[in-house]
């Protein structure tokens, strides 16, 4: 497929897991695409190398997510690499699990950053610098819509916080043609969740399909989202859970 032939994107956190499916789909459809990586050097080039390997073009640039000027600047490498940006994808993110009791201000201070100034940064540069009728989609997670069960109040106030923020720049983007969405996976393969690590099958259980997703499975609702089928999906957060919130 080449839907998104022609097409740049900029995926945060490419180096792993959803991000690095998300990346890869995108590649497979078209889209050249920057990734960044905060410490999995090795895996980001991996990735690319991948990319690579199935006649794509893609780079890796390092960038911590919770650094603003980083995240600018891996906006800006994007744009020098490949002369524009079309898709931004804000996927960079970590999981903080634990009694509100036991909650720091470090660990707030350190996943808002990610998760919420990340994005809010992320998102102003690269709106800045994308074309018209571009696409901006923020990975959020279905717990921001459902807690079933303690320990997620941190994780769970982040993420709900791309919803707004998603409302808000639909319409700030709209007349220009960007659209902006939230894409909440639930309980998905990767090493940060196996599907047969500890708890699995409690999440599992959860879920109306009986199973955890793939990472491919989240990026292919990301590929779509990003290319024709996404012109006018805008302002919305859409659930790929398996069921687990129904």
């Amino acid at each position: 497929m080449t839907s998104l032939q022609g097409k740049v994107a900029l995926v945060t956190g490419g180096s792993r897991g959803i991000g690095a499916a998300i990346s890869t789909r995108l590649a497979s459809q078209g889209a050249s695409v920057a990734l960044t990586y905060n410490t999995a050097e090795e895996r980001a080039k991996g990735v690319v190398a991948g990319i690579e390997s199935e006649g794509g073009s893609a780079v890796a640039v390092r960038a911590d997510v919770a650094e603003p000027e980083q995240v600018v600047a891996a906006v800006d490498h994007a744009v020098d690499a490949f002369g524009r940006l079309d898709i931004l994808v804000n996927n960079a993110g970590i999981f903080t699990y634990g009694d509100i009791d036991d909650f720091t201000l470090a660990d707030y201070e350190r996943i808002m950053a990610v998760h919420v100034r990340g994005v809010f940064v992320a998102t102003q540069a690269a709106a800045r610098r994308m074309t018209d009728g571009g696409r901006i989609i923020s990975i959020g997670s279905n717990l921001a819509e459902r807690a079933p069960g303690p320990g997620t109040s941190l994780y769970s106030m982040s993420k709900a916080a791309l919803v707004g923020f998603t409302r808000g720049v639909a319409r700030d983007l709209g007349p220009r043609g960007i659209a902006a969405t939230v894409v909440h996976p639930g309980s998905t393969d990767t090493d940060m969740n196996p599907a047969d690590g500890p708890g699995a099958d409690d999440q599992r259980y959860l879920t109306a399909l009986g199973r955890y997703n793939t990472a491919d499975e989240v990026a292919a609702t990301v590929a779509y989202l990003a290319g024709p089928g996404g012109a006018t999906i805008t302002g919305s957060a859409i659930t790929v859970d398996g069921g687990a919130n129904a």
